[in-house]
């Protein structure tokens, strides 16, 4: 069984940064693919970035794209998202999520592929 804990988040001002960190416990870490997910109350929930399981991949929602920044440590089995210049539309929950079986070089987008879940990490950011 793996287990997924975020940590992080916060309550900051638009323009400002947080680092979101994902610890992974139960399996061997690289053999799965990572996502970071948000939600906001009332919406659905949406893919923000993912990474492969050798972290040579990257993807991101457009509206982050070159503001966060998805990597992994292998060795310490974690998985992290830099949020630079939020805006408060960035508000929401973030929930990392982890997804096995799947090739080298493989991102998934679909919130419904993914296997593990952590249980969120809540991020405001004021105007």
């Amino acid at each position: 069984q793996v287990r997924l804990v975020e940590s992080g988040g916060g309550a900051v001002q638009a323009g400002d940064s947080l680092r979101l960190s994902c610890q992974h416990s139960g399996r061997t870490f690289s053999m799965f693919g990572m996502g970071w997910f948000r939600r906001v109350p009332g919406k659905e929930r949406e893919f923000v970035a993912g990474i492969s399981r050798e972290g040579s991949n990257k993807r991101y929602k457009d509206s982050v794209e070159g503001r966060f920044t998805i990597s992994r440590d292998n060795r310490n089995n974690k998985l992290y998202l830099e949020m630079n210049s939020l805006k408060p539309e960035d508000t929401a929950i973030y929930y990392c999520a982890a997804k096995g079986g799947i090739v080298f070089g493989t991102i998934i987008e679909d919130s419904d592929s993914y296997t593990y879940w952590g249980q969120g990490t809540q991020v405001t950011v004021s105007s």
